[in-house]
Formats: C-alpha cells, sequence, structure tokens
C-alpha cells in the first residue's frame, strides 16, 4: 500500500489490529457457551461474532440457537469470558502485523491516538503494558463506557470527543482523524462517527471492509506522509 496523508489523531481498533487476539477470543467464548450446549467453528465466529463486543456476542449466539438470555445472566457470562481470556493470554500475544511500529512512529511524531475496542478494559491493559505502548495513547474507549458496540458509532464518537478536548489545537473535526479497523462492524461504526477509515485485512478479505477508505493487508506496508 502506497503512502496516505497524515491524520490529525489515529484511533485504534484492538483485536485484529494491535493484538492478534481473535483466536484467544473465539476460544474463551468456546469454553463458556460449549458447557451450554453451544458451539461453532472458527469460520462462524469470524463471520457471525467477530467485530461485535462480548454483550452483542453472548446475545447473538443465543439468539442463533433460539434461546432467551436475560440481563444477570449476561453479565456472569461477561465475566466468566473476560476470566478466561485473561487466563489464556498468559501464554502469550502476538502483536499484529505493523502495528507497534506504526504506533511507535506515530507517538514519536506527536499525533494524538486512542484506542476504540468492543474488547473490555480489563483484557485491553495487560496487553498494551506487555506490548510497551500503553503510554502512546491519550485515552482507551472500551466496552465498559459505551451503551452500544459496533457496528453503533457510541464508542468512536466518545474517542474522537475525548482527543478533541485533550488536544484542541491540533483535533479539530472527524473527518479529518483516522479510524483504524478490521472488521465490517467496525468500519460501519467509524464511517458512521464521521472518520476516515483504514481497514487492515487480518480477519475479513478486502470485499468485505470495502466501506473504508483505504484497504491493506498489512499495517506494516501504510506509511502517512506529514
Amino acid at each position: 500500500m502506497g503512502v496516505l496523508t497524515r491524520p490529525e489523531a489515529v484511533i485504534f481498533d484492538f483485536d485484529g489490529v494491535m493484538a492478534d487476539t481473535e483466536p484467544l477470543h473465539c476460544d474463551a467464548f468456546r469454553k463458556v457457551l460449549e458447557p451450554l450446549g453451544i458451539g461453532f467453528t472458527w469460520r462462524e465466529y469470524v463471520d457471525r461474532y467477530m467485530g461485535f463486543d462480548d454483550r452483542d456476542a453472548f446475545r447473538n449466539a443465543f439468539r442463533l440457537h433460539g434461546r432467551t438470555l436475560g440481563g444477570r445472566r449476561l453479565s456472569r457470562l461477561v465475566d466468566a469470558k473476560s476470566l478466561v481470556f485473561r487466563e489464556l493470554i498468559r501464554d502469550g500475544v502476538a502483536a499484529c502485523s505493523g502495528a507497534l511500529p506504526m504506533i511507535e512512529s506515530l507517538y514519536a511524531d506527536g499525533v494524538p491516538m486512542a484506542v476504540c475496542s468492543g474488547a473490555l478494559r480489563a483484557d485491553i491493559d495487560p496487553i498494551l503494558s506487555r506490548f510497551g505502548i500503553a503510554r502512546c495513547f491519550l485515552h482507551i474507549v472500551a466496552a465498559d463506557d459505551v451503551r452500544k458496540g459496533k457496528p453503533d458509532p457510541e464508542g468512536y464518537i466518545l474517542a474522537f470527543r475525548k482527543l478533541s478536548r485533550s488536544r484542541p489545537s491540533a483535533v479539530s473535526e472527524p473527518r479529518k482523524c483516522l479510524a483504524v479497523e478490521d472488521t465490517p462492524a467496525g468500519v460501519e461504526a467509524a464511517k458512521r462517527a464521521g472518520l476516515s477509515v483504514l481497514a487492515v485485512t487480518n480477519g475479513h478479505a478486502a470485499e468485505e471492509l470495502s466501506g473504508a477508505d483505504a484497504v491493506t493487508d498489512s499495517l506494516a506496508n501504510v506509511h502517512l506522509s506529514r
């Protein structure tokens, strides 16, 4: 991929963009749901659940199996899945291709950055610390911070608002800011928030991410010009 104009700010999705955690999330969901008689393949996880926050993923799993899910049980399932996920990441997590160098380069150049993720904050923080990039982000908007997950734009709207308040002289309007995403739901959320979107094909084919302004097969191939 060629050179893109450097944005005023960059908002990164987390799973599948910075950290190669989607297989771990899939395993964690399976460990919680299979005892309840709800199973799925990796391909089904990608097609039906990837890109949604844990709450919507569980709701969708129950709906697809013709079962109801109340609020209290949903909360227990989310907590159980997060516990399993944190156990899984103890064995290590790989960074997605090109993500860490891109983040470090933007940070060195003073570009304001935030995270907008459907993951829980407790799932995000340990990995950012392990990667050594927690310092690079002014704000983190996680599933804990919003009522509706992607493709709803609430998370991106909040992340942009936080960045513009923190750096009002640098961050002026959404369209001049870049979201980095890897799922159709994430691309839709960012576009609905008015952001420009770069999509990376870490989990979905380019044609599934066609709503983005640009698509790449690796962040290692992306260069943001000043």
